[in-house]
């Protein structure tokens, strides 16, 4: 308790419980929370995501990397008390997302199971959202799925956050998912109240001068290389995605499927499926491709995939919901990740290992954090390493992969994370006010 206790002065001597700064204040010091992912002085930031995840294990459970982890604490809510969560959901896709949507799909993997563990948590999420939370609709529609070409995505997350605003009072704690700070005017009176998720990237040359002006904000990252842009934020958990071990299991490939490599994600520059492409002429082997095409990515598929599909050697699925992708991944010999931007996490990294499928990815953004270099998969930098890596890929053991799966990347690891750190923000708003009162 005294460490929690200087953290509160600490809290209330830099404004962590005040009146919204006026225009021409200086911005004051954030609050600053020590514990879950959280760098501390004197150490690194790799050395405490290592504490917070826990042990990277291989097949039979020994430590990779030869060091010795603190796993985060497990804490349950019948030991602790139901929490009243606001879960505030992007509006691009339905929460869950109908076919394509990593965030949104996280969202409601979170929110669901919140809900199984007792505690009282509302979803703002657009009206064709599926939850056993309370539903707030903020809009009749997701995004994407209206087919009315007059759309205002700011309008409708600024209506959203009005909402969520009103009923503030009503919650413990408000989870935010949305990127670029957009919440941040309306919620600087409780940023202490708040936690935020940063799903995507985080280089955008505008994004620190919005955090200047209202660094209070505590947030989450899903790597800690997301981190890297923005390294002198409010960061107080370090939290990798999670999936329901029941939504993918293990299933062994069907031997009369002919072999295949595998590719899903978007249809994009930045996923390189022409990569994937050529990693599998190279290996002459059947390459599978199930991905978005957005509509900002038409030239690029038009011009540098579409001529590549043949139907035979290369073939194109086209978007795929959650049911057919577990049986597109658990027929592959390898999901192909050959990525060209700094990934914050991918989701279909894990998804590929829920099934048991090694992945073969290039080392930008979180993969290094994500694969256990020849256990789950293996790391390359060139189309011809990919390759010679695809053979390696066919003699991993795809039971080790799944039990990593499990071991670092279950739902019910990524909510114990989130409960706990919800819990020591509250901790940290009483303490503060213990400290204020006194």
């Amino acid at each position: 308790m005294e460490r929690t206790g200087k953290m509160a002065q600490k809290a209330v001597a830099s404004g962590a419980i005040r009146q919204s700064p006026d225009q021409d204040e200086e911005p004051e010091e954030p609050i600053r929370i020590g514990g879950i992912g959280t760098g501390e002085p004197g150490r690194s930031d790799d050395s405490v995501w290592r504490d917070h995840v826990g042990q990277k294990l291989n097949g039979v459970g020994t430590p990779v990397h030869g060091y010795t982890a603190q796993p985060l604490e497990r804490r349950r809510t019948s030991a602790l008390g139901r929490l009243r969560i606001a879960q505030v959901a992007p509006l691009y896709e339905a929460t869950p997302p109908r076919l394509y949507g990593g965030t949104e799909r996280i969202v409601s993997y979170l929110t669901e199971e919140l809900v199984r563990r007792g505690h009282d948590v509302t979803l703002f999420a657009s009206g064709d959202s599926v939850t056993a939370a309370t539903l707030v609709p903020c809009r009749d529609m997701s995004l994407r799925l209206d087919p009315d070409p007059l759309q205002s995505p700011i309008a409708a997350h600024l209506a959203m956050l009005h909402k969520v605003r009103g009923m503030a009072d009503d919650f413990d704690v408000i989870h935010v998912h949305l990127g670029h700070f957009q919440h941040f005017p309306l919620f600087e009176h409780c940023p202490e109240k708040t936690l935020t998720t940063t799903h995507g990237r985080l280089d955008y040359r505008d994004l620190p001068e919005a955090l200047a002006r209202w660094p209070g904000f505590p947030l989450a990252s899903i790597s800690m290389r997301q981190r890297q842009p923005l390294e002198a934020a409010n960061w107080v958990a370090n939290i990798y995605h999670g999936l329901p071990s029941d939504r993918f299991p293990q299933a062994k490939p069907d031997p009369a499927v002919e072999p295949y490599l595998a590719f899903l994600g978007r249809m994009s520059v930045q996923k390189r499926p022409d990569r994937a492409i050529e990693i599998a002429r190279r290996c002459r082997m059947k390459l599978k491709i199930a991905a978005k095409l957005d509509p900002e990515d038409k030239d690029y598929f038009q011009k540098e995939i579409e001529p590549k599909i043949d139907g035979i050697d290369v073939e194109y699925v086209g978007e795929v919901d959650e049911s057919a992708k577990r049986g597109f991944l658990a027929n592959a010999a390898a999901l192909l990740f050959p990525i060209d931007w700094p990934e914050p996490f991918g989701l279909v990294v894990i998804e590929a290992m829920a099934c048991g499928v090694p992945v073969i990815a290039w080392p930008h953004g979180a993969m290094p954090e994500i694969v256990d270099e020849g256990v789950t998969g293996f790391l390359v930098s060139s189309v011809e390493e990919a390759a010679a890596r695809v053979g390696d890929a066919g003699r991993l053991d795809r039971a080790a992969i799944r039990r990593v799966f499990e071991t670092r990347f279950s739902v019910a690891r990524m909510t114990d994370d989130y409960e706990a750190t919800y819990r020591l923000l509250m901790e940290h708003r009483r303490q503060a006010r213990l400290e204020q009162d006194a």
